[in-house]
């Protein structure tokens, strides 16, 4: 079975209904027809959280938080080994903290990130990666 780890980038072109939104919708039909396994890393979900909070409110943001947990993905906590690989990341790549959280799950779970952010651009080689949108 397919194992997908979403960024915080992807959740929220979903809740915002931003480019991308179409892709992620799809996957998250095939997580509740569990044709697929989701994940997430608790850190990218606290920056789905503040970056909606920022934008839109905290009542917004727990609104979204609401929403995702509707859908089975699996939240995985930052334990010391997650937290190593991604401080391994982000010495090696110019790329935000949060998002070698990601990318160092993708890595430990043998899982394709799911994103539009362009700053994942520079770790193709390394990480297999579902863009969501072609313009990323």
């Amino acid at each position: 079975m397919k194992k997908y780890v979403l960024d915080s980038h992807a959740m929220i072109a979903f809740f915002e209904d931003e480019a991308g939104a179409d892709a992620v919708a799809a996957l998250l039909r095939e997580f509740l027809a569990n044709k697929a396994k989701g994940y997430m890393s608790v850190v990218n979900w606290g920056e789905m959280y503040y970056s909606t909070m920022r934008e839109q409110g905290r009542e917004e943001a727990e609104k979204v938080l609401l929403q995702f947990a509707k859908y089975p993905i699996g939240l995985v906590d930052a334990d010391q080994a997650l937290t190593r690989e991604a401080a391994k990341l982000k010495g090696a790549y110019r790329i935000a903290y949060a998002d070698c959280f990601a990318a160092a799950l993708s890595l430990k779970l043998k899982a394709i990130l799911v994103t539009g952010d362009p700053e994942f651009r520079q770790m193709e080689e390394k990480v297999s990666i579902q863009w969501i949108d072609v313009k990323a």
